[in-house]
């Protein structure tokens, strides 16, 4: 699982330099490496990217401790 988890945080990352070229320079790596947003292979790049995010919110329990499963017994 640790391996998985990396990978997704790579993805993750790789997504967030892509957004902030996006926002800084109006310049889409992704796009420009896979010749352009609606080229198939930038666009499978997207949705990965995408599924990483929806993954990686399995991350915030563990990020805050919080497990859902533990009940005070105050």
């Amino acid at each position: 699982m640790k391996g998985l988890n990396t990978a997704v945080l790579i993805l993750l990352i790789i997504g967030g330099v892509n957004w902030l070229l996006v926002g800084l320079f109006q310049f889409d790596l992704v796009a420009a490496i896979f010749g352009g947003q609606t080229a198939i292979l930038a666009r499978i790049v997207y949705v990965i990217v995408g599924i990483c995010a929806l993954y990686a919110l399995t991350f915030i329990p563990k990020l805050t401790g919080s497990t859902g499963s533990h009940r005070s017994t105050r």
